[in-house]
């Protein structure tokens, strides 16, 4: 431990849209339970732009509530809630330099992928992360604390990875393993167990729709009713009556139900559904008549979900519910954002998941991120045969009725547009980001008439990542098709400030240990490196490429 420096370099967010380098950021000493690692390689993603934009308003930078005794946290410095500067970076490969006295299952020299996303370190309305009020790895070292970054059920969120990988390879894990989960997740398909439900009825409810609704789908704890007509009798359940929506807690609600086709009566609602709570609109034969301001944020971010009939029986309603998020035989896929890092991941990962029948759409308003993109997904759609059609919204317009959409990009409009251009039952993914405050104004009309269904997954699971990180290791997946760019530390803002402008079409890797080197496209490698690029095969980034840059700068 006598070895290590005591300054490092290191990106810091200071405060909202404010970035600097700080070269001389001390080296934090491991304590008791603590484990010092050196990043290796760490990618930029979107993400990080949205901590930049909302900084302390973002819901994982907030103070940690609950999950761990919260005395710990005072023996953490490298714990940065609210307004505390923070060091972003989450798609890290580290190795461990050096452990606190109480550390022995960790030892010097060990490599990891790093899951930073800790589910059960909650905090007001999301949880803690590795990047947010943690610090994270856009530094030459990143300090962690076992009894944070170890599970209730014992499972460390450092991942062992061999030496086969590139630096790069194993760091994108993370962001294939987010697009991985927003596929594999599992819905729920019935009402909480032992929730809270609140039902609000503008309409008259027949006697038998709510205990029908029971039997076949589980009863909660409670029912708040309101409503001019009185509740139902024998429900088996405890009802108390409230005057009005006002007066109830926000988040307050696990099953939501409404009966009528007021606008505003739901727009209201939104507010009462809790954390993965379900919001039922039973239309009872009414329409909106105008588009509703919809909260799609708490889609991704809250995990909220949203389900409709155009008639009085809300178990009809629960029947749309899918039991998984995953593309289904047949399905019509539209990526919108497709030329992105992000985007060029679903397109790879739906040509090559094996499911028959399926077609991929891509869209992006970016001929050349599109180009670069059908380079890669062409040649895998035609060796899977799989049906893949790129096009520019803006230049061709497609006839087609979307079965799946996945939206790229946290614009509240393209939620509205997906609506509209989806198929009948047809799945709406809020991949991207849009915070939780935000609302959009959807045709809920067409929605529920079509019976569709908004998901929306934040993060990874560290299964998801355990089956990324066994593809890129048995040679069924190379990560590296992202890269489209890399960077030490003095390339490192311009970076973030390429994901903020989209000027950069597939995934940005930056190297602590080439602290000088500026940002470089690999299409401009020949000119500003050529001996690096002599290593890429046929323009993609390689583990002889990043071997070749860091023996340049010393650390090979």
């Amino acid at each position: 431990m006598t070895d290590l420096p005591q300054t490092q370099y290191a990106v810091q967010l200071v405060g909202p849209d404010e970035l600097v380098l700080n070269k001389a950021k001390q080296v934090p000493k491991p304590g008791w339970h603590q484990v010092l690692c050196r990043v290796e390689a760490v990618g930029l993603c979107f993400s990080d732009l949205k901590l930049l934009k909302q900084f302390s308003s973002h819901v994982r930078k907030s103070e940690v509530v609950s999950g761990i005794d919260l005395d710990i946290l005072k023996e953490i410095p490298s714990y940065v809630p609210g307004q505390a500067a923070t060091v972003p970076g989450h798609e890290a490969v580290v190795r461990i330099e050096a452990v606190g006295p109480g550390v022995e299952d960790f030892k010097p020299g060990q490599r990891f992928l790093v899951q930073t996303d800790y589910r059960w370190v909650r905090t007001a309305t999301s949880n803690g992360a590795l990047g947010y009020n943690f610090e994270g790895a856009l530094a030459e070292y990143v300090l962690m604390d076992k009894r944070i970054m170890t599970s209730p059920e014992g499972d460390s969120m450092l991942l062992p990875a061999g030496e086969e990988l590139s630096g790069s390879a194993v760091a994108l894990v993370e962001p294939w393993a987010c697009v991985e989960d927003a596929y594999v997740s599992t819905e729920r398909t019935s009402l909480k167990a032992d929730g809270r439900m609140l039902i609000v009825a503008d309409v008259d409810v027949a006697e038998d729709v709510l205990g029908s609704l029971l039997d076949r789908y589980g009863r909660p704890a409670a029912i708040t009713w309101v409503s001019k007509s009185p509740p139902p009798a024998e429900l088996g359940v405890e009802v108390s009556q409230a005057a009005s929506v006002a007066e109830l807690t926000d988040a307050g609600y696990d099953d939501v139900i409404y009966f009528g086709a007021a606008a505003e009566a739901v727009e209201a609602l939104f507010a009462k559904v809790a954390l993965n709570g379900l919001l039922n609109i039973v239309q009872c034969g009414g329409k909106f008549g105008r588009d509703v301001v919809t909260l799609v944020g708490r889609v991704h971010y809250g995990g909220i979900r949203i389900i409709g009939t155009t008639g009085s029986d809300p178990a009809e309603s629960m029947e749309i519910i899918p039991q998984t998020d995953e593309i289904r035989p047949g399905d019509r896929i539209n990526v919108v954002g497709a030329g992105g890092p992000m985007g060029m991941m679903h397109v790879i990962r739906n040509i090559c998941q094996g499911v028959e029948g399926v077609s991929v759409y891509a869209s992006d308003l970016d001929d050349g991120r599109l180009a670069a993109l059908t380079k890669i997904a062409a040649p895998l759609a035609e060796k899977n045969g799989v049906e893949y059609k790129p096009y520019n919204p803006t230049k061709q317009q497609t006839k087609e009725a979307f079965d799946y959409t996945a939206l790229m990009a946290p614009i509240p409009a393209l939620v509205a547009a997906a609506v509209h251009d989806a198929a009948e039952r047809g799945l709406i993914n809020i991949f991207a980001g849009i915070p939780a405050t935000v609302s959009g104004q959807i045709d809920l009309d067409a929605y529920i008439e079509k019976r569709l269904y908004f998901i929306g997954t934040s993060g990874s699971t560290l299964d998801d990542m355990k089956r990324m990180l066994a593809k890129a290791e048995s040679g069924r997946l190379d990560t590296n098709v992202s890269v489209a760019a890399v960077s030490g530390f003095e390339g490192a803002t311009e970076g973030i400030r390429a994901v903020e402008s989209r000027s950069i079409a597939g995934k940005i890797i930056v190297y602590p240990a080439c602290r000088d080197l500026g940002l470089v496209p690999l299409e401009e490698m020949n000119e500003k490196m050529p001996e690096v690029a002599k290593c890429l095969n046929d323009g993609l980034w390689t583990k002889q490429a990043e071997q070749k840059l860091l023996e340049m700068y010393g650390d090979a």
